[in-house]
């Protein structure tokens, strides 16, 4: 029998329901694991370039260790090392931890990467106006940082959704699991795969065209030319009305 027979695939429609529900699944760990990873690269992004050597070095830690370590083996300890010392967490849970820690390092990267683009020149002038870090950085370098930090951002994010297919290692519900487990029962693994492979597709390709949007839509913002005019309209700095 053909691997991609008519009654392979009329399996598959019979069973489509499992499909749907893994799709669900993987949407929800990735819109939980996207947040997290953004919250992260932008708090470790933002403080690998502060003045502090102590804060830039927990960053370079954070960004070092999960870069330089399998994803695989951090969602595998998760999952089988924590519950020896008593640590049990759901396994929804555990994809959402591990791919947004995960890709939290890329994140910060990117992020820190963005800010570095920035002129040095516009940093040292808020600091004369008495803008703190924080100020500087919400206000002036990372709205700058934006455009450049879009592409690869979205290639990270891309990246992350592809990463869940891991969790079906550790029967995480997810869209991969779910076709692994009907393809082992049915034998239709190509119709299984073509699926899957057709719904990553959906997710992944607009991220890519929202990037060209978003880039576009930011490049044709004009950039102030003051500054310090600007930060005052917000009440921030040497500068602001009383």
């Amino acid at each position: 029998m053909s691997a991609f027979s008519a009654q392979k695939w009329e399996k598959l429609f019979r069973n489509i329901d499992l499909f749907i529900q893994g799709f669900g699944t993987t949407l929800y760990i990735v819109l939980l694991g996207l947040l997290l990873s953004l919250v992260l690269g932008a708090i470790f992004g933002v403080i690998s370039t502060s003045h502090r050597k102590v804060l830039r070095g927990i960053a370079r830690v954070y960004v070092e260790f999960f870069q330089n370590t399998p994803l695989l083996v951090q969602v595998f300890f998760l999952y089988n090392a924590l519950p020896y010392v008593g640590v049990f967490i759901p396994v929804k849970t555990i994809g959402i931890i591990g791919v947004g820690i995960y890709h939290g390092a890329y994140m910060a990267e990117v992020v820190r990467t963005g800010i570095e683009a920035t002129p040095k020149g516009q940093r040292d002038a808020a600091d004369s106006q008495g803008f703190s870090y924080v100020q500087t950085m919400l206000y002036i370098i990372l709205p700058q940082a934006l455009k450049v930090m879009l592409p690869p951002l979205t290639n990270v994010a891309a990246n992350l959704i592809k990463n869940t297919s891991i969790l079906a290692i550790i029967a995480g519900g997810d869209l991969m699991y779910q076709a692994d487990s009907f393809a082992s029962s049915t034998l239709a693994y190509g119709p299984a795969y073509v699926v899957v492979g057709i719904l990553y597709f959906i997710i992944c390709f607009p991220l890519s065209r929202l990037s060209g949007y978003l880039e576009q839509k930011f490049g044709a913002t004009p950039k102030p030319k003051d500054y310090t005019a600007l930060l005052s309209a917000y009440g921030i700095g040497k500068g602001a009305a009383k």
